[in-house]
C-alpha cells in the first residue's frame, strides 16, 4: 500500500501495511479494539503487521514511549479482530479501529502499561471520536472480550479504568472479593447458568444460554474477569463477578442515535 496521509496530527510516522482491504457494506468504524502487541520488540511487531505474508494489520501501534504509528487508513478495514464476535455482529473487523500497544504479553513477560504509552493511547482515541463522532462507551473493547477463547489481550494489566476516567470506555469498580451469595463454577447447569448467559450476552459477548457451563462460557467469564474485575482471573462465577457485570449492565449508556 502506497503511503497515505495520517487521519490524526499527532501521528509520528506512517508505515503502510500491505494487509488492508474495504469495509464491508462501506461501513463506518464505530467500535475500538485495542490489543497487546505480545513480541519482544515494538519493531518487530510493527514489521510483521506490515508484512504481507503474515495477513494481519491494524491501523495504529502505540510504543511504550507513546509514538504512534498509523499503517492503515481509518476509513479502509485492517485485519486485526480474526474469527471474534460483539452483540450479535461477527465481521468485527468492517466495524472496528484496531490499535496495537506494544507489550511483550503473557508469553513473553507481561509488563504494566507505561504511562506515557496510556496517555498516547487515550489521547488516540479521542481523536478518533473527534473525527469519527461519537462511538458508545461499551464499544471500546479488548481483544479478549471478542475472541474470548483465543486471546488474553491487551490483558489484566491494561489500565482500563484510566482510560474511563478520561471519557474513553465503559467502566465500574469492581465488586469486592469474597462476598457471601452464590457461584456459578464450570460444570454447573441449569438456570442460574442460563441467566448468567443471557446477562453476558446481553452486554456484548458472544456466548449461548445453553444452561451448561462449558468451556466456553468459563472462557467468557475469564475475559470479563480480566477486563472489568482483573483481581482474580479464574472463570468461576462467584458474586464479585456477578454483582459486577450488574453494574455494568444498569449504566450501560444509552445506545447512541
Amino acid at each position: 500500500m502506497a503511503v497515505f496521509q495520517p487521519d490524526s496530527f499527532i501521528v509520528s510516522d506512517v508505515v503502510p501495511s500491505p494487509n488492508v482491504d474495504d469495509r464491508a457494506e462501506g461501513r463506518a468504524p464505530d467500535m475500538i479494539l485495542l490489543h497487546y502487541t505480545g513480541m519482544q520488540t515494538g519493531e518487530a511487531a510493527l514489521q510483521r503487521l506490515c508484512t504481507r505474508e503474515s495477513k494481519v494489520s491494524a491501523h495504529y501501534v502505540v510504543f511504550e514511549s507513546g509514538r504512534i504509528v498509523q499503517c492503515v487508513p481509518e476509513a479502509k478495514r485492517a485485519w486485526h479482530a480474526g474469527v471474534s464476535h460483539w452483540a450479535g455482529e461477527t465481521d468485527i473487523n468492517s466495524r472496528s479501529i484496531g490499535i496495537e500497544i506494544v507489550n511483550p504479553g503473557h508469553e513473553f513477560g507481561y509488563q504494566d502499561f507505561p504511562l506515557r504509552q496510556t496517555a498516547a493511547v487515550i489521547s488516540l482515541c479521542k481523536s478518533i471520536f473527534t473525527r469519527r463522532g461519537p462511538i458508545s462507551a461499551d464499544r471500546v473493547l479488548g481483544h479478549s472480550d471478542v475472541a474470548p477463547s483465543r486471546k488474553q489481550d491487551p490483558g489484566e494489566k491494561f489500565p482500563w479504568e484510566l482510560l474511563s476516567e478520561s471519557g474513553v470506555g465503559h467502566w465500574v469498580r469492581a465488586a469486592p472479593l469474597n462476598l457471601d451469595g452464590v457461584t456459578i463454577h464450570p460444570g454447573d447447569h441449569g438456570e442460574a447458568v442460563t441467566r448468567l448467559q443471557r446477562t453476558l450476552r446481553n452486554y456484548g459477548y458472544g456466548i449461548a444460554d445453553s444452561g451448561k457451563y462449558d468451556d466456553a462460557t468459563r472462557d467468557v467469564v475469564t475475559a470479563f474477569q480480566r477486563h472489568f474485575r482483573p483481581a482474580r482471573i479464574d472463570g468461576v462465577a462467584d458474586p464479585s463477578t456477578l454483582l459486577t457485570l450488574r453494574a455494568l449492565i444498569e449504566t450501560r449508556p444509552a445506545p447512541l442515535v
